[in-house]
């Protein structure tokens, strides 16, 4: 039986119906790589991630076959694209019973198939079970198409497979790489397509961070990422996708699907919803024009473990971003004109430069050197740290992370770890990993999405996530990590924690403020299994820095610090050392000027204090 295609004229009607009112806010005259990032930003908010074990039963809601040879009120079958035939009868068929671990021919079995490989990103969570391109396929298929990607198969067939899908050596026009690929049948291509699209705009910001280049020679690299955070995949392989996009529309069975996957993950893929967002992002065509070079880079905030840059944006129009170098190294990107350089060591001199690229990327030359030489200590804590551990009753599971570092942390290098025991041994399983930002002074927290505690709910949840990591017993280590290294600790390593970490919420206290790589019971207050209180909000007291609505300058000062936002109705200054002992104080001190005079300061580093916010400046 034919696919039901949906025909084109009908796209922008069922676009409108079928995603939630208000679901793609502030797409409209929006195009290229600025779209995209608006478009991750949208289905990346309040997801819901499973476990990778809750999927099978989930494909009796995503993926079964009402389309080709079955009765749509009434199947039990699963819609493989690997071995679906559309024009007769299947060569076999799989219920959900069906599952196999592996198997030596076509139709003994089915399994997940992760249609963008899992080694690109470590098999690690959120993106090792997300439905949109986790699917059920045969189990031979899926193991010969092994990590292979997608593709044009040229004159040298390795497998044909029942429903004429195959493997063989690629052919895709313009690529370099001349290895396997697997093609899927025309009828399925559309859908492939979109579903690598869907990868490359949810995952923008960690696509960097993922295994891009497995294979040091591109004749033999199986993964078309490029490493770009906006273009993502080699041109030769967006153009490919492009193609497929265009010569098989947008399904019934992709709509249902998408819906479906919506109720159970709270995000959709953009691509079926409006598949024209995909020529409006990568349809572009970039200049062969090296990019004005960003000015002006300074020092605008300068600590013991992070420097804070600001820089006056390139002239050119096609500018998407700027790439932060320290010491001539790259440590960082951002779409905006400040960024924060972080994991620093202090007292330790460092130079700065900034790059802009373009939509072709292009790189400026480098910006002016900006130098600054960390202090050797401050009030900030050095990292994120875990505030809150609440172990409760069934799926009562969560955690709060709190930044006090002083500046917005980037998560994509942040994961959770969690240890469990084997009968034998203790041994890590992958972690989850964190995204988007985190801003000073904000608290996040993750959820099992099965949890139900009296004060807080997977809606009000940064993160929300069924993975190892949130389903710990109570006798689990748990860690949280900047990239391989230990950034917090609960519970000791390589035992049994249920005397301290069972059916107990424990809230770090107030004095604590830095994060330890060493578990000390003494630092958490303990409350009964499921307290829940106050979770993703910090009191008074912890707000030990603030001022996103003031700026002080320069800093470092000779004379006089200078204020810039609304300060007119602060009723008092204070400047105390780090001992907090008061210095300084002065009534009403911006009734009729703007500064602060520090000239009769000795030279060290100092708070001032505006009415209940602090900020840090050094005297020179």
């Amino acid at each position: 039986m034919k696919k039901l295609l949906l025909p084109i004229i009908m796209i922008s009607s069922y676009f409108a119906a079928q995603a939630p009112a208000g679901y793609y806010d502030g797409t409209t005259g929006l195009t290229g790589y600025a779209l995209k990032s608006k478009l991750h930003d949208i289905i990346s908010a309040k997801n819901i991630n499973w476990h990778y074990g809750d999927l099978t039963n989930y494909y009796n809601q995503t993926d079964l076959d009402k389309y080709y040879d079955h009765d749509a009120s009434n199947t039990t079958i699963l819609l493989d694209m690997y071995s679906e035939i559309p024009t007769g009868p299947d060569a076999y068929e799989y219920t959900t019973a069906n599952i196999i671990g592996s198997a030596s021919a076509e139709g003994l079995g089915w399994n997940r198939e992760h249609m963008m490989p899992q080694s690109t990103f470590y098999s690690n969570y959120p993106m090792y079970s997300d439905l949109f391109y986790v699917v059920p396929t045969d189990a031979r298929i899926n193991q010969l198409r092994s990590n292979y990607p997608y593709g044009i198969v040229g004159s040298t067939i390795y497998y044909t497979f029942t429903n004429t899908s195959r493997i063989g050596n690629c052919a895709i026009p313009g690529m370099t790489y001349t290895g396997r690929v697997y093609e899927p049948i025309n009828e399925f291509k559309g859908d492939v397509a979109r579903s690598l699209l869907y990868f490359a705009v949810r995952y923008e910001g960690k696509l960097g961070t993922f295994n891009f280049n497995n294979n040091a020679n591109p004749v033999s690299d199986t993964n078309p990422l490029d490493g770009t955070e906006e273009r993502a995949f080699d041109p030769a392989y967006v153009a490919m996708l492009l193609q497929w996009n265009q010569q098989d529309p947008v399904s019934q069975k992709e709509i249902d699907r998408n819906n479906a996957v919506y109720n159970l993950q709270k995000n959709r893929n953009p691509f079926i919803d409006n598949p024209a967002w995909i020529n409006a992002i990568w349809g572009q065509t970039p200049d062969a024009v090296v990019p004005q070079t960003p000015t002006n880079l300074t020092v605008t905030q300068n600590s013991a473990y992070f420097t804070t840059l600001s820089w006056t944006p390139s002239s050119s129009t096609d500018v998407i971003g700027y790439k932060i170098y320290q010491n001539g190294t790259l440590v960082g990107a951002t779409k905006n004109t400040t960024f924060s350089v972080d994991h620093l060591t202090p007292s330790t001199a460092y130079t700065f430069t900034v790059k802009a690229y373009d939509n072709g990327y292009l790189l400026s030359s480098d910006s002016n050197i900006a130098s600054a030489t960390t202090l050797a200590s401050d009030v900030y804590a050095k990292d994120l740290m875990v505030t809150k551990y609440l172990e409760g009753t069934s799926n009562n599971k969560g955690l709060e992370i709190t930044n006090k570092t002083g500046h917005p942390v980037n998560l994509s290098d942040y994961r959770l770890s969690i240890q469990f025991y084997s009968g034998t041994s203790y041994y890590f399983v992958d972690p989850y990993e964190l995204e988007g930002t985190v801003q000073n002074n904000e608290a996040f927290v993750v959820l099992n999405p099965a949890a139900n505690f009296s004060c807080y709910n997977i809606n009000q949840a940064k993160f929300v996530t069924a993975a190892p990591q949130m389903t710990f017993s109570g006798s689990n280590y748990l860690e949280l990590r900047y990239k391989s290294s230990t950034v917090d600790a609960i519970g000791v390593s390589g035992q049994s924690n249920t005397s301290t970490l069972a059916n107990v919420s424990l809230y770090r206290q107030p004095s604590v403020t830095q994060p330890t790589t060493s578990f000390n019971i003494s630092e958490w207050n303990s409350y009964a299994s499921d307290y829940c209180q106050s979770l993703g909000t910090l009191s008074a007291s912890d707000v030990v820095l603030a001022g996103n609505d003031v700026k002080i300058y320069p800093n470092p000062v000779h004379d006089n610090i200078f204020v810039n936002g609304k300060v007119e109705n602060v009723k008092s200054a204070q400047i105390l050392d780090f001992s907090g002992k008061l210095i300084y104080s002065e009534n009403l001190p911006f009734k009729n000027k703007k500064n602060i005079s520090v000239q009769n300061l000795e030279t060290g580093s100092y708070l001032l204090k505006l009415d209940e916010k602090v900020y840090q400046f050094i005297k020179k």
